[in-house]
Order: C-alpha cells, then structure tokens, then sequence
C-alpha cells in the first residue's frame, strides 16, 4: 500500500499542488510552469527508487517547488514540500529523509530571514517537519509489519517441516515392525506347515492380527494429514501397551526378559508413546538383524528421569546411523530426553533417558 501511494499518489499530488501554486506564484507564468513540470517529472521519474536513489529526484523536484513558491509564505504550492517530505521517508527511509527534511527547513529558514518576513515560514517549517516524522513511522511500521509476516510463514513452514518429520517417524515405526514381525511369523508359519500345520495356522492369524493392528495404525498416521475430526481417531499406544508389544516379539522367538521399574501409569501420554515407540524399534532392529537373540529390557521410571534399556546379544553395526536411529533420537529430542545405541558387553544396547516420572516400586513382568 505504501509502495504504491509513493509511487503514484505522490507525483500526482505533487503535480496539483504546485499547478495552484503557479496560478499565485510571483514568477512569470513560463518560469513556474516550467519549473512545476521539472518538481513532477522529478519525482515520477524516481518512482522504483528507493534508499538513497531517492535523493537527486528529491533534490530536483524541491528546486521546481522552491522555484513555483519563491519569496510568498502565502503560496499553497509549498505543500508540495510536505508531501515530497513524505515520499522521500516511505521510499528512502531515515537518513535521506532526514537530509531532504533539513534542506527544505534550511530554504524557508533563509526566506524567512532574508527574502521575505512572512511569519507563514514558521508554519511551514512544522508542518514539513510533521510529514516526515509521521511518514517514517508509517515505514517503520510496514517494515514491522514484513518482519512479522516473514516471521509467521517461518514458522509454518517449519511446523509443516516437523509435522511431516513426525508423520515420517509414525509411519517408519509402525511399517518397520509390522513387517518385519509379520516376516517372522510368515517364515515360521512355512517352516511348520507340513509338520504341525496348527502351529502354522495360529502363526499366521497372529501375524494377520499384526497386519490388521498396524493398518490400522498406518490409516491414523496418513489421517493426521487430512482435517479429520479428532474425536473420530483412535488413541496413540502408550505405556499400557507394552505387555502386548512384548508378548508379541516373545511368539515370534525372541527370548525377552522384560523388567519393569516403578509406575509407568504416572507418565503422560506423550512420554508414554515416546517410550513405546522407542522400544518398539528397538526390538524391531533386534528382530531383523539378529532373529533369536537374548534380548532383555528394562524400563525404569522415576522421579527425576525415565529411562529404557534394551540390550540385546545382537552383533554389532557399526557407527552407521539408520533412519531407525535417527527417529528415536528425534522423539527423544523432542520431549527433552536423550537416546544412544552402539555396542555393548553383549551385544547391542539402546538406552533412551527421558524427564522424571515418579517413584521407584519395583514391579517385575516375566
């Protein structure tokens, strides 16, 4: 809007104020004329200047003006000045609009004292100074104005960057551990079709079971990016899922020992999901690189942390860091925990450290 007033709003007014100031100009009618066109043509000429270049159209068109006014205070053309005044503060800002306003207060000051008497000087010397001022808090306004939006759409499009960071880690999660499960339970299955197909078909309705549990999951994930109604969402896992997350690996083959400290039902659900999450791809990773391996987890829950540990007899992968990793350092991240996985005495160990829970009463599951 600024842009654009002072781009053509103010030749415009420029031009009508300094055409009544010829008609009451004491210079011959050539003389104004002329020098009314050169205080127009100036400033449209300058019309995409900004900073600095603002200031010889400035310049010129100030001298067409002074030349249309020149020794009558009574002249309206001289509020032509006010509103070059103006234009140089919204197009060049500070420091040119301070050097135009000092040199128009400078020539009606030497008017005032050596051309003519006329206390209207004074008037016009305010109400330059007033126009500027004003017109400067206008830009600084507008320039506030740009940072906060540049501002708002940074943070969008960063909420939009986390947001489908974290879509990414759901569904990397959940499809990770469905298939890889599901995998488990299918090869098991095959393996014991001909010799104990009961075996195999509880197998594979366990592992439909899985696939079913994890589409469903999936659907919610691939919801979250839709203006689904948020009452019509199923709830996230948490803490009270464990068991059955644990139960699961365990009908897949994997001996888990699972030790519980203290009470988990203390954590708030977004702690909650973070420690379900973490564990969950913990597991997964014990599942597909090391199928079979001693695994135990433990997780402890306490006043001043939360902190889960799987540690597994899984052979070691090197400094590499997955997608899997990354995530659950993420989530960690997030609620201002930490996760480090890398080798350990056994094996392989996960150790993610979350903010306090409560206290410590031992409650052991086997």
């Amino acid at each position: 809007m600024f842009d654009s007033w002072s781009r053509w709003a103010a030749p415009v007014a420029i031009a009508a104020l300094v055409a009544v100031g010829v008609v009451s100009s004491r210079q011959s009618l050539a003389v104004a004329s002329v020098a009314a066109v050169v205080a127009v043509v100036a400033v449209a000429a300058s019309g995409p200047a900004s900073g600095w270049q603002v200031l010889p159209g400035a310049i010129a068109s100030g001298m067409g003006v002074a030349v249309v006014g020149s020794g009558s205070g009574s002249n309206l053309g001289w509020f032509a000045m006010c509103v070059l005044a103006g234009w140089c503060a919204l197009r060049g800002g500070v420091r040119p609009a301070l050097v135009v306003c000092a040199g128009v207060v400078a020539g009606f000051v030497v008017q005032w004292l050596w051309l003519s008497d006329d206390p209207g000087w004074g008037a016009w010397i305010a109400g330059t100074v007033f126009t500027a001022v004003v017109c400067l808090m206008a830009r600084q306004q507008r320039d506030l104005l740009d940072q906060l939006r540049d501002a708002q759409a940074g943070l969008a499009e960063r909420a939009a960057t986390q947001e489908r960071a974290r879509i990414a880690r759901e569904l990397h999660d959940v499809i990770g551990h469905a298939l890889t499960v599901s995998l488990l339970h299918v090869t098991s299955a095959r393996l014991a079709l001909r010799e104990d197909p009961d075996e195999a078909a509880r197998t594979l309705a366990e592992a439909e079971r899985l696939a079913q549990q994890s589409l469903a999951e999936v659907r919610q994930a691939v919801g979250l990016l839709r203006d689904a109604d948020v009452s019509s969402r199923s709830p996230l896992p948490g803490v009270d899922q464990l068991d059955e997350l644990v139960e699961g690996f365990r009908r897949t083959g994997t001996p888990l020992r699972w030790d519980v400290l203290g009470d988990p039902a203390n954590l708030s659900a977004t702690s909650g999901l973070t420690v379900y999450r973490i564990m969950q791809e913990a597991l997964t990773n014990v599942a597909r690189h090391a199928p079979g391996a001693t695994t135990d987890a433990r997780l402890l829950v306490a006043t001043e942390r939360v902190e889960l540990t799987v540690d597994s007899a899984a052979p070691g992968r090197g400094d590499s860091v997955g997608a899997g990793l990354m995530g659950m350092q993420e989530r960690a991240e997030a609620v201002g925990g930490t996760v480090v996985a890398g080798p350990s005495e056994r094996g392989w160990r996960v150790r993610a450290v979350l903010p306090g829970g409560c206290d410590i009463t031992r409650a052991e599951r086997t």
